[in-house]
């Protein structure tokens, strides 16, 4: 189908007397409903990421690009290529729309972690060099400060970019376009797509059996009993669930093995090669100066 198809829905109400009656004979209703073709649809575009270039990125590019920054930082443990790295992600998503602080706020939990990474690796990590301070199993040496500030540093390089790249990321577009781009199971791609949005109404369903239970006067006991008590309803009622989804994908045809169409097309643009592309080059450049610069070394050597 090339075209729009135009399709008018015509209908005639009858008044409390019947059709003899012509004043009682409501006027005809009519509504015509345009039927856009599959290449041509264009659906409203979704604030899908805070940065107006990532936006425009397929929801597949952004995991596949999420892995081209990532791997190849997992080979390096200094400090030069882990500042370089999270120095120039600083800079494309300031180009891309997102201020540094606002990255800063919107990935607090990987400024934990890093520096979570920090102490462990200061205080328990390889010795390198003269031992300073020894207290049992701590055991802090002249190396241990740079190797602890480049393992948290790389940990911000390598998940900073990955939160942002996820945030606003639509279930539904990612779900297309495994599909579509990589040809995942439909059977097995939309099913976890159903679960997952049912998964949010577990919450609705713990608080309404909970006021059943009071309405029926057994909410009073023990908080323990009464939770597992819950719980158990709270299993019957997702196996049920889950029973009446499997049924609904059957009756679509999602047991079959015939090819699917599909009514929101998923295709890579232009834009997500410039995508990967510059997802690549943030680690090729990251180790380059690194390696230039003679501070590169291999992250499982273990060497600071």
């Amino acid at each position: 189908m090339s075209e729009s198809v135009s399709i008018r829905v015509t209908g005639t109400g009858h008044g409390k007397h019947g059709p003899a009656s012509d004043a009682a004979v409501k006027p005809a209703v009519s509504d015509v409903v345009t039927v856009s073709a599959q290449d041509t649809r264009e659906d409203p575009l979704k604030p899908a990421s805070p940065s107006w270039f990532v936006a425009k990125v397929n929801p597949v590019s952004r995991i596949i690009g999420a892995l081209l920054l990532c791997i190849p930082m997992f080979f390096s443990l200094d400090l030069v290529s882990a500042t370089t790295a999270l120095g120039i992600e600083f800079v494309l998503l300031w180009i891309g729309g997102v201020a540094p602080w606002t990255v800063c706020r919107r990935t607090w939990p990987v400024w934990i972690a890093a520096l979570g990474s920090f102490i462990s690796v200061f205080l328990y990590a390889k010795v390198s060099g003269r031992i300073l301070w020894s207290v049992g199993w701590i055991v802090i040496s002249e190396g241990s400060f740079p190797l602890a500030l480049a393992t948290a540093i790389r940990v911000a390089a390598i998940a900073v970019p990955g939160v942002i790249l996820a945030l606003g990321l639509d279930p539904t577009d990612l779900a297309d376009g495994l599909v579509e781009i990589l040809h995942f199971s439909p059977r097995f791609v939309y099913g976890g797509l159903a679960g997952m949005r049912m998964f949010t109404l577990l919450q609705d369903d713990w608080r309404a059996l909970g006021l059943s239970q009071r309405s029926r006067g057994l909410g009073d006991g023990n908080a323990i009993s009464r939770a597992l008590s819950q719980a158990f309803g709270l299993l019957v009622l997702s196996i049920r669930r889950a029973t009446k989804l499997a049924t609904a994908m059957e009756a679509r045809g999602f047991g079959s093995d015939a090819p699917r169409s599909q009514a929101r097309i998923s295709r890579l643009k232009a834009v997500d090669w410039l995508f990967y592309a510059i997802c690549l080059s943030v680690p090729l450049i990251s180790l380059g100066v690194a390696i230039a610069t003679g501070h590169w070394r291999l992250a499982f050597t273990g060497g600071a």
